[in-house]
């Protein structure tokens, strides 16, 4: 058997920083210790080593050792604490890249590791991704969920229930000659379990729409006239200036898109050129990326200026009269904002706080966050209802044994070689 080589990485964020973390991790995790540092400490006590490379000084480090398995990735681990400047992180790399048995680690490695080891499936290990690239409180705490087990545990409880159901089922096949006796076993005994499996799955599956969309951050379109105030009011919501504001009409001719966390969601707030019956190419071009994009999006927020009154506003959308600074008499049921007063921004941030939740609210406790998940959840789901419905006892089993290998791929340990790459390659160097 071919021994694995050893991987290492700069696990912490790029230089220049306070410290660097480099991560070291494989069978020759010690052998590095001991070549750079002249000993292994004990385990998981933080120990004062002056590295060395050649001979040469290259920083007092705060060194971990981890021995196998009691590591992240399974493996012989040893983490270096050194100080974060980019000349002290490079001769550490450059010094463990001369050891034997090392190499630099691709991206995504050690938790690829961590996974072939079994310290985490494929849910918790899309969790952790999803934690690394989390910006808002809501994104965190879902992330959080996945990347410590939230679905794992939930697979674990399915799987053993509908291995029990699959064991009585073989056994009815095995030990009963009435075929009769086989189908009045199912719809006493195994029926009800199968139901109620197939009920739980689809209420997960029920909310996975509102997960992935606080996952993946809502995308709200700004549309409206020429000069309706879109691109000052995207100004004024960023709290700096994104987009060109001129009192000349189709200023904007592309989308110009801004961050925003809207109560712990995130959001892309999107301007767009205006929309009019186009003067050239360019601009109608504009146009038309304008309402595919609005077409596209989680939300809609339509502008009308004070001479806007006429205009198709799509369903749902929210409408606010912009430009209240100038306008004259009282406002009707619709908000009123200006971009130079302030007035009505505070009710529109509100508003979106508001239609945000609403749209990502039943995923705030999901468990299904991926397409991936949802496509392998639902297969299992599918498969239990044909076998309840299934009148023949083989076929039953063999739904039954479909149901069993979809929810195998649900957490990596069944058929997933080919997304295996895709899913780790998410991942940063030294992650």
């Amino acid at each position: 058997m071919i021994e694995k080589k050893t991987i290492f990485s700069l696990s912490s964020g790029r230089p220049p920083a306070g410290v660097a973390v480099v991560r070291v991790s494989g069978p020759a995790a010690g052998a590095a210790l001991l070549a750079l540092g002249g000993r292994v400490p004990p385990p998981r006590r933080a120990t004062l080593v002056r590295l060395r490379d050649a001979g040469t000084a290259i920083d007092d480090a705060l060194v971990l050792w981890f021995p196998a398995p009691g590591s992240f990735t399974g493996e012989d681990v040893a983490e270096l604490h050194v100080t974060g400047g980019p000349a002290v992180v490079a001769a550490l790399l450059r010094a463990l890249g001369t050891v034997e048995g090392l190499r630099p680690a691709e991206p995504g490695e050690f938790t690829r590791r961590a996974f072939d080891n079994g310290k985490l499936d494929l849910t918790e290990a899309e969790g952790l991704a999803d934690l690394i690239d989390a910006e808002t409180e809501a994104q965190r705490c879902q992330a959080l969920r996945q990347a410590s087990g939230g679905l794992r545990t939930r697979a674990e409880s399915w799987h053993a229930r509908l291995l029990s159901v699959l064991a009585e089922t073989e056994a009815a096949l095995d030990f009963s000659d009435d075929e009769e006796d086989v189908s009045t076993r199912l719809v006493e005994g195994e029926g009800p379990e199968i139901m109620a499996l197939v009920r739980e799955m689809e209420d997960h599956l029920g909310n996975y729409h509102f997960a992935e969309r606080l996952r993946r951050g809502l995308t709200i379109v700004l549309l409206g006239a020429p000069n309706a105030g879109k691109s000052s009011l995207i100004n004024a919501l960023a709290k700096r200036d994104v987009a060109i504001v001129s009192p000349e009409a189709g200023t904007t001719r592309d989308l110009i898109e801004v961050h925003l966390d809207l109560g712990g969601v995130a959001a892309t707030l999107v301007d767009t050129a205006g929309l009019r019956d186009a003067a050239g190419a360019v601009e109608a071009e504009g146009v038309r990326r304008a309402r595919q994009r609005a077409d596209e999006s989680d939300l809609v927020v339509f502008l009308l200026g004070p001479d806007d009154r006429e205009a198709h506003i799509p369903a749902g959308a929210i409408v606010v009269e912009s430009k209240a600074d100038i306008r004259h008499g009282h406002a009707d049921t619709r908000l009123r904002v200006s971009a130079v007063t302030g007035e009505g921004l505070a009710a529109l941030e509100a508003l979106l706080v508001e239609r945000a939740d609403a749209l990502v609210g039943a995923g705030q406790d999901a468990l299904v966050t991926h397409a991936r998940q949802r496509d392998a959840l639902a297969e299992c789901r599918d498969a239990l209802a044909t076998a309840f419905e299934e009148h023949d006892a083989v076929l039953r089993a063999e739904s039954l044994r479909l149901a069993m290998r979809a929810l195998g791929r649900l957490t990596g340990r069944v058929g997933v070689e080919d997304i295996l790459d895709i899913v780790f390659g998410r991942f940063c160097i030294g992650k």
